[in-house]
């Protein structure tokens, strides 16, 4: 295969910012591929009034204007029932982004995963307007020195501790769509498997996860002593690699791509304390997708995973915003060491300065 029509392609996870990170990183998500582009809302301060995320979207499309960005809420008690309904009602909305408080980049400001019940007037609202609820798997620490040894959580466990809240929401909430986002387990492999077992061909799939194209490529070795590759939730053990990529390449319909592609000056990834967490890929999302499913020979399935799945999911219809399409191409081309502006912002992206044998060609 010297080259595959992908056609419309979607990104369903990334971190764009604002200000003058979101300058430069907005163009390079045409670049990397992606027609799509599903929007987090973790700015300073959270994205939660209808006219923040319009504007924010406004911004978005003046940078890039061949992207279709779609646009979330950020899960806080700021957010009422009515304006969750207004905002999907009139299209402002696709979804709602939940963190739980503290566990990653501009999260103070997320919900108890210990209780979500004071959102579930919130939960029975976008089950009724088909809105989609995505989830920062990750249970916080316990700051508690009386605690025992179960209730022990860190960086390598804490997706599979926060797994039993999700099974619990699917149950109260079986019709609302939940995507656990960026899954970097086997444990959560598994439990996306379990939930939607008995799933039909023409069914509709209510719970997903999303996987990000570092998490393809990354084990604990990887990001210990290496700031770059350092991102919340960390990536994991071989095993827990080897059950992302056998998900990813499947073609199953309950996983897709979501980059999280999350963009970091330069300092910021190499301060000798409090390394901020986040793997930018958006430049080259696509390339590094295509080099996983080339090496496991499964490029039959890659526009599915970065396609067709996750545009299914998230029921979307006159998807792209121009006639374009994106082609995968067999060329090889090397990853900038940074990409940068003309006032000395420097990201660095993954990857970076190593050869890739695939890249996208818009036609």
């Amino acid at each position: 295969m010297a080259e595959i029509e992908l056609g419309v392609t979607a990104d369903l996870h990334v971190h764009l910012r604002d200000g003058p990170m979101m300058e430069l990183i907005t163009p390079t998500v045409k670049q990397g591929g992606v027609s799509i582009a599903y929007v987090m809302p973790n700015l300073v301060p959270p994205v939660t009034t209808i006219e923040r995320v319009s504007k924010y979207r406004e911004d978005l499309e003046k940078l890039c204007p061949d992207t279709r960005f779609l646009m979330t809420f950020y899960l806080s008690k700021e957010l009422t029932e009515d304006l969750v309904a207004g905002a999907a009602s009139k299209g402002y909305i696709h979804g709602i982004k939940c963190y739980p408080a503290g566990v990653t980049t501009n999260s103070k400001y997320g919900v108890d995963p210990n209780d979500f019940t004071s959102f579930y007037p919130i939960f029975r609202v976008m089950e009724k307007e088909g809105l989609i609820l995505n989830i920062h798997g990750e249970k916080p620490g316990i700051k508690n020195e009386s605690a025992d040894e179960n209730e022990d959580i860190h960086v390598l466990n804490a997706e599979p501790k926060f797994l039993p809240a999700l099974r619990k929401l699917h149950e109260d909430f079986p019709k609302l769509k939940i995507v656990l986002e960026h899954c970097t387990t086997r444990d959560a492999i598994e439990l996306i498997r379990d939930l939607n077992k008995g799933t039909g061909p023409q069914d509709e799939v209510y719970v997903a996860g999303t996987i990000t194209a570092h998490h393809l490529s990354l084990t604990i070795d990887n990001w210990a002593g290496n700031p770059i590759n350092f991102c919340k939730p960390v990536a994991k053990f071989p095993r827990d690699m080897r059950a992302l990529v056998d998900a990813a390449t499947s073609g199953e319909r309950w996983f897709f791509f979501g980059s999280d592609s999350a963009p970091h000056p330069i300092e910021a990834k190499s301060t000798h304390v409090g390394v901020c967490a986040g793997v930018y890929t958006q430049s080259h999302a696509i390339s590094y997708v295509a080099e996983v499913f080339d090496q496991q020979g499964k490029l039959e399935n890659i526009s599915k995973f970065v396609g067709s799945n996750g545009i299914s999911f998230y029921g979307l219809k006159n998807v792209a915003k121009t006639d374009e399409r994106a082609w995968l191409v067999q060329r090889e081309n090397t990853v900038p060491e940074v990409i940068a502006n003309n006032q000395g912002l420097k990201v660095v992206p993954f990857k970076a300065g190593e050869k890739l044998n695939w890249t996208v060609e818009w036609r």
